[in-house]
């Protein structure tokens, strides 16, 4: 109870650093003019209220927190902030409910990018930048976030640190202090952001959409400013652009990190999960481009580059951007695409999926498998360039891949209970799972959402949540050796 209290207290710090987050569209409205202004007063000082009252119930149980601790505050922080952030969307949307607004905010949190809003043009471009700014804060984690700022308030940050920050980089530091290293990655991410800003309003955009954009693209999130999405736009440019952006989203922002201080390009070389994601997408786009001509369906040869490259780069990164419906497409190509999805992000990035580090353990597993059937007495340690790989950190990869499974077999089958059909339910579990958005069927890139009921919109909404905390996290807080002293 004691360590509940503590996370609390910790909780309501989170919320009220969240409520000045506020300020950013509400900025937007004063700067349009827009009377949305009242929206975001209303939920930044409700925000901070909240957070400050959580602090003055359990001021006297602040302390250090234990690492299991920061598995309830990442479950209870990604939660809490999702449902404030829906008071200003149900303030101004009219007959939005809580299940779809709570859906359309862990879709921005959780960077998947799926909605249930249409008519998204005509939207005031404050609801329109809030849902944007929610991409971009959730790209880098908003436990990462607080880490830079938490300890000042006497409230160490490496247990949240480990608990968000999946795959190998829990072990390795930029720097000596956690909090040096969460400064260092967002000064990247911050950087790397306002580059797309000023590219994409280069090639075409209006400033507005640009800022929109380059949240949603560097989170590798799909939101949008236009129901069309990037079709809307229809300019080969911005799709470039937009491509060069997703590749180095969905790359470790520790890798960016080091060949900027280093100044060496070699240090994506040398990293094998850059390495393989950069060649897996190049060979995708050039094997759904050529299947799109032969299939005639594109039968101009530069447009099935076109639509086909930025469809591979869109939903291999998890991005979900839509330039062309690739649900009409042949169903291999989009089952592919869908697929790519599952394995291509890097550790450390902000896509989602297996993430390319557990793809690669996992393969190399198997081979080492083989190998001692045939060599039962050998010694065969398994490496990833040239470094060998503790077991444990085999076994936990091997474990978060059945609970991915499992958990889109059982979702699934949620949702086919709840009576969507079979291809909807299983592509709209994966690209939840996965942070991607679009799907195929009635949640395919042509549509939104929308047509789900509040109970499957419910279980889309828990795979987006179960994806961005990689599943391990909320799964641990319902195992009775967690709660034991």
């Amino acid at each position: 109870m004691r360590s509940l209290l503590a996370v609390l207290n910790v909780l309501g710090s989170l919320l009220m650093l969240f409520a000045l987050y506020f300020l950013l569209p509400l900025l937007t409205a004063l700067i349009y003019r827009e009377p949305e202004v009242r929206a975001f007063v209303i939920g930044g000082f409700a925000t901070a209220g909240i957070g400050l009252l959580l602090r003055i119930i359990t001021h006297r149980h602040r302390t250090e927190l234990k690492q299991r601790d920061g598995y309830l505050l990442v479950t209870l922080s990604w939660l809490s902030v999702a449902a404030v952030a829906t008071i200003p969307l149900m303030y101004e949307i009219r007959g939005l409910s809580f299940t779809d607004a709570f859906f359309e905010t862990m879709s921005g949190l959780s960077t998947t990018g799926s909605t249930v809003l249409a008519g998204l043009s005509e939207l005031p471009n404050s609801v329109n930048l809030w849902r944007h700014a929610l991409h971009w804060l959730g790209g880098m984690g908003i436990i990462v976030l607080a880490v830079a700022i938490l300890p000042l308030l006497g409230v160490g940050g490496m247990q949240m640190y480990r608990a968000e920050t999946p795959g190998p980089v829990k072990d390795s530091k930029l720097t000596p202090r956690i909090t040096e290293t969460a400064k260092l990655l967002w000064l990247v991410y911050a950087g790397m952001t306002a580059a797309c800003v000023a590219s994409l309003w280069a090639a075409g955009m209006t400033l507005f959409d640009a800022i929109c954009h380059a949240f949603s693209v560097m989170a590798l999130g799909g939101f949008s400013t236009h129901d069309n999405s990037i079709a809307f736009f229809n300019s080969p440019q911005i799709e470039f652009v937009l491509m060069i952006f997703m590749m180095l989203a969905c790359i470790n922002f520790a890798t960016h990190f080091l060949a900027l201080r280093r100044g060496n390009l070699s240090v994506y070389k040398r990293d094998p999960e850059a390495r393989l994601t950069w060649t897996l997408i190049l060979v995708s786009i050039v094997g759904i481009s050529l299947y799109l001509r032969l299939t005639d369906t594109h039968r101009d040869g530069l447009e099935a580059l076109r639509h086909g490259a930025f469809a591979v780069v869109t939903m291999a990164t998890t991005t979900g951007f839509v330039s062309d419906d690739f649900g009409a497409w042949p169903l291999f190509a989009p089952m592919w695409l869908l697929f790519l999805s599952c394995i291509t992000c890097s550790t450390g990035s902000t896509g989602g999926g297996i993430k390319m580090f557990r793809t690669l353990v996992l393969a190399k597993q198997s081979l080492r498998e083989m190998f001692t059937l045939v060599h039962p007495q050998a010694v065969a340690p398994l490496k990833i360039a040239s470094l060998v790989v503790p077991n444990r950190v085999v076994y936990s990869v091997l474990a978060f891949i059945f609970l991915y499974f499992m958990t889109i077999v059982v979702l699934t089958l949620a949702l086919l209970i709840s009576g969507l059909d079979f291809t909807s339910s299983l592509t709209a579990v994966i690209a939840s799972i996965n942070n991607a958005g679009p799907g195929l069927g009635v949640v395919g890139p042509a549509t939104n959402y929308a047509a789900l009921s509040d109970l499957q919109t419910w279980i889309c909404t828990l795979a987006m949540f179960l994806g961005r905390i990689e599943i391990f996290t909320l799964l641990v807080l319902f195992t009775p050796a967690f709660w034991r002293k």
